[in-house]
């Protein structure tokens, strides 16, 4: 009698495994399947439609951490999913307008949970750009402005970046990769270890970390459901109607300036974080738009 390879026992077993699954019942196959817990694991998974190898033993691996990690922090990722609900609309026609891939608003989820979040090293907003690196990309960075903040203008300097980091490694993944490690910091990588994909790539930890938390993010915030996330559309934060003014001149007092809008200067900083300081000095007579909202407060 010929021995059997261990090959062919291995996949007789997930042969037989699939039909199981295939045959069980829905409410056993959901159970199967871990669905609705923080356990489910999809089949398949992509970013800007690159698909990530998940039969790579140590992909595979990765990508569930960072899936459990994030399905467990209960809080912080129903936070996130309402917020998105307030900030992507605003994201998603510029990265269009760009030609970036919808799929980098998830990037914004993981470097900021969508707040204007400040980093240990100096990093700011949705975006969490550091000074030079916004300026460089057109945004004003200064004591009584700081447009890191801004979010519309944000996106679009991130877009500069995403495009660039395109154009130089051929695919969005590694673009994405080197918003975390830097261009330089990856391409030096892809040199000394002569490979030019992200998954077959050794980096440090946090960047290696990266485009697995980008991800998981993108799969529970699309999925929520079979995470255990049930939020519902009256619970998520929405967009509060503004009207805007063009300004071109200093503001000597933004809390008078506020209550001439019938608002509050708690309400003008909310809208407009971008104002830093209590007044705006405006020597060169730049044009500012200012939201002023006109409802919810």
């Amino acid at each position: 009698m010929k021995k059997v390879s261990v090959l062919g026992i291995v996949l007789l077993v997930l042969f037989a495994s699939g039909l199981f699954v295939f045959a069980l019942s829905g409410d056993d196959k959901k159970k199967s399947l871990h669905e609705g817990t923080s356990q489910y694991f999809p089949t398949t998974v992509d970013f800007a439609g690159e698909k990530a190898p998940l039969q790579i033993a140590d992909v595979k691996e990765r990508f569930d951490r960072e899936l459990l990690v994030n399905a467990n922090l209960h809080s912080s990722t129903i936070l996130i999913i309402k917020r998105a609900n307030r900030v992507f609309p605003i994201i998603e026609p510029i990265l269009k307008q760009y030609g970036v891939p919808d799929d980098f608003k998830y990037l914004a989820v993981i470097e900021s949970a969508l707040t204007n979040a400040v980093s240990a090293s100096g990093a700011k907003g949705v975006w969490q750009f550091m000074p030079e690196t916004a300026k460089e990309k057109g945004m004003e960075v200064n004591d009584g402005v700081d447009e890191r903040y801004h979010l519309q203008k944000s996106t679009e300097a991130a877009c500069k970046y995403l495009l660039v980091a395109k154009q130089k490694f051929g695919n969005w993944t590694l673009a994405a990769a080197s918003y975390n490690g830097g261009m330089n910091g990856v391409n030096t990588k892809i040199s000394e270890q002569q490979v030019s994909d992200y998954y077959d790539l050794l980096l440090t930890d946090e960047t290696s970390r990266y485009v697995f938390r980008i991800l998981a993010l993108k799969e529970i915030m699309q999925h929520p459901n079979l995470y255990g996330f049930d939020v519902s559309k009256q619970e998520m934060y929405e967009n509060i109607p503004t009207k805007t003014l063009e300004i071109d001149s200093s503001i000597t007092d933004l809390a008078t300036f506020a209550k001439a809008q019938g608002i509050n200067y708690k309400i003008l900083k909310i809208h407009n974080p971008w104002l830093r300081d209590k007044k705006l000095s405006n020597p060169t007579k730049k044009k500012y738009l200012i939201e002023i909202p006109t409802e919810g407060y």
